[in-house]
């Protein structure tokens, strides 16, 4: 038997080697709950998709990354179903220049991605900058999730059952004012295929029509002469949609919300795609490494189209004392909307979204604007001084002279902006701020806020995520969450 002297250095590099991460590896496993979409599926499965999906944007030997993980993971288990949680490898080559059109610049990044208006609405993508919790991503994305499901009442019950006769209805009877995330995310399994509604105990005519006594309950109207069915399981999501599945089968999108065995009901599509890329593949291997091509994207431009970003939203009635309704504070435009969104309101946020970024590239002075949900405080007392009426309102306050304006036409960009635009020049009469609406700043107060021990999804059914305070609280090594560094400090891993 030969000996063979191997050097220490070369035992030491061989070491060294094998302890390094392999090169392009992915993060997540083919068995974690978090999608892995790359820059050929991405616009199929993120741009067109119907659901709201939150995309983390990494790179493998990223400490960071590693470190939110456990905590992204979680957060796409309670999101099963409801909305989409997926990861893009920015390591990878073929995803590099996705990720630069996504503007990422360092890791891990966090973009939400909601569904435009309708079929060929362009996404609307934000940044996520809130805490890196399995708490935070959850009740972020929960609160983006569009909201298709209809609100009927006595008034307008005999409407809603004589239209569309042909088309499957159904109905969820129940006590709760709110829509969870469970009906919303029904109403987009189904959309165009069932209409699905709500209605409050409360409305006696509509509950006395099907005999409803007990909450909640579910009812299928399958559609022309065919009689209701009543639903007697459960409300848990897998069972109400084969229930409702009588009636018409869920949108094909709805699958690939099951994690890594979406991707199963999406090779039918990807087979079709992949003869229709099959020439543009060939195309791009022919290009130069300076002008890579990227066939998931529609129209790959140069540099990404830019998203108006979303107005700031206003929830607690201190912010809004200190922000626009005290005697220092200047002109200020509050959009009045309920939390849950809807049509009417996307469509005013949106034109002041679109006003705001337009006065931003003209380099123009505009006053600010605020998002203010009608069912919680921080409206109600404005609500009442002003005798505001109406779901959406949206109004101009200047705390300083004493003043404000009530907007009272469409929501279209031009009307809102023409009216801008008149505030601005001066233009139109003003009315006197009542008493009270006016207030003195409350300094604020630095308190120790108790770590999160459960993450509750709003949903008819109870569904949890068990945080642990080990995982949920940063530790050293860990990034730490934007509430508790400053800006400056509050560095990820650059690219």
């Amino acid at each position: 038997m030969h000996t063979f002297n191997i050097p220490t250095t070369a035992i030491a590099a061989v070491t060294l080697l094998s302890a390094l991460p392999a090169v392009q590896a992915s993060l997540y496993l083919k068995s974690s709950p978090v999608v892995q979409v790359d820059a050929k599926n991405f616009d199929r499965v993120i741009n067109r998709s119907n659901y709201t999906s939150v995309v983390e944007f990494y790179a493998p030997w990223c400490g960071h990354c590693q470190n939110l993980k456990p905590a992204y993971e979680k957060a796409a288990k309670n999101l099963d179903g409801l909305a989409r949680v997926a990861a893009v490898n920015c390591d990878e080559d073929e995803n590099k220049q996705l990720c630069s059109a996504m503007g990422v610049k360092g890791f891990p990044t966090l973009k939400t991605v909601r569904p435009g208006k309708g079929k060929k609405g362009k996404p609307v993508v934000e940044d996520y900058n809130g805490p890196r919790t399995a708490k935070g991503i959850v009740d972020t994305v929960v609160d983006k999730i569009n909201n298709h499901v209809k609100r009927v009442t006595d008034k307008e019950i005999d409407t809603f059952l004589s239209s569309d006769n042909d088309t499957a209805k159904a109905i969820l009877f129940t006590e709760k004012g709110t829509t969870s995330a469970l009906l919303k995310s029904i109403a987009i399994d189904f959309l165009d295929v069932i209409t699905v509604a709500q209605i409050r105990d409360k409305e006696t005519k509509a509950n006395q029509i099907f005999g409803i006594k007990s909450y909640p309950t579910l009812v299928l109207l399958p559609g022309g002469d065919k009689e209701s069915l009543l639903y007697d399981g459960e409300l848990k999501k897998d069972d109400m949609v084969k229930f409702l599945s009588q009636a018409g089968q869920p949108n094909p999108d709805s699958t690939g919300l099951k994690s890594n065995g979406g991707k199963k009901a999406e090779k039918k599509t990807e087979k079709k795609d992949k003869k229709a890329s099959s020439k543009s593949t060939e195309s791009s291997s022919k290009t130069t490494e300076t002008e890579p091509e990227s066939p998931g994207i529609t129209e790959a431009p140069e540099r990404p189209v830019e998203v108006a970003p979303p107005i700031p939203a206003i929830t607690e009635a201190d912010q809004l004392t200190k922000e626009c309704l005290n005697r220092k504070s200047h002109t200020c435009v509050l959009a009045f909307v309920p939390s849950t969104h809807g049509e009417t309101a996307e469509k005013a946020l949106s034109s002041l979204a679109e006003l705001a970024l337009k006065h931003v590239h003209g380099q123009r002075h505009l006053f600010p604007f605020f998002e203010v949900h009608t069912d919680n405080e921080a409206a109600a007392s404005v609500f009442k001084s002003l005798e505001l009426s109406r779901e959406i309102e949206i109004v101009a306050v200047n705390g300083k002279r004493g003043w404000w304006r009530h907007y009272e036409g469409d929501y279209s960009l031009e009307t809102v902006e023409s009216w801008i635009d008149a505030i601005r020049l001066g233009e139109g009469s003003k009315k006197k701020l009542p008493e009270g609406v006016i207030g003195e700043v409350v300094e604020e107060t630095t308190t120790k806020e108790e770590p999160a021990e459960t993450v509750e999804v709003k949903v008819e059914e109870s569904v949890e995520v068990e945080v642990e305070t080990d995982t949920e609280t940063p530790t050293e090594g860990t990034e730490p969450t934007p509430e508790a560094t400053p800006a400056k400090e509050r560095e990820h891993e650059e690219l």
